[in-house]
């Protein structure tokens, strides 16, 4: 399964902002941003207008930083939402190839299934594979990290140190926060593309 079909633009905010707006379209852009989320989405369907993706941005990272706005599995609905590292590469968006270190043209390649894995690829894949495991295990939730670039080997010794080190608390802040990087991220990229 690829997804050269999901939307790789968010509509004009004005169009989100129309009392006429289907949750639809706004479930598309919170896609683009979050991941699919229909918690973000009920939240910030009510709270419309917004002035800007920024202003939605910062809508949800008070939504989420709150803890009596969410209830438990909707939280764990939030974010499992986001592809596990190491994904494989069919699975994933060309943004969130991008983010996990992939050139443009190589996450093109990937999302129309042109690209041939390294042997050195599938090994942190297999690595990365059975850190999302031992991380599940332990937390009851998918890891989430802000990539920001980098390559998913450099994601290897950040999983272990969470693992070995973290509670579940303090991780499900994080990824929630670093969603909210995340949604940052993507939109500066959606903007420039």
């Amino acid at each position: 399964m690829t997804h050269a079909s999901a939307p790789v633009n968010l509509s004009p905010i004005d169009d989100i902002n129309d009392t006429k707006a289907s949750i639809p379209m706004l479930a598309e852009a919170v896609t683009l941003l979050f991941e699919p989320a229909e918690p973000i989405v009920k939240h910030l369907h009510s709270k419309r207008p917004f002035d800007s993706y920024t202003t939605l941005i910062d809508e949800t990272e008070v939504f989420l930083s709150n803890a009596d706005n969410l209830e438990h599995m909707e939280r764990l609905e939030i974010i499992n939402a986001h592809p596990r590292i190491g994904a494989p590469k069919a699975n994933l968006s060309a943004l969130s190839l991008i983010e996990q270190g992939y050139s443009a043209k190589d996450a093109a390649k990937i999302v129309s299934e042109t690209a041939t894995p390294s042997q050195d690829d599938e090994q942190t894949q297999a690595t990365l594979a059975g850190l999302n495991k031992e991380y599940e295990a332990k937390y009851g939730f998918k890891f989430v990290v802000f990539v920001n670039g980098r390559p998913r080997s450099e994601i290897i010794p950040i999983m272990r140190n969470r693992i070995d080190n973290s509670t579940t608390e303090q991780e499900m802040k994080t990824a929630l926060d670093d969603m909210i990087a995340i949604a940052r991220d993507r939109l500066k990229k959606l903007n420039t593309a």
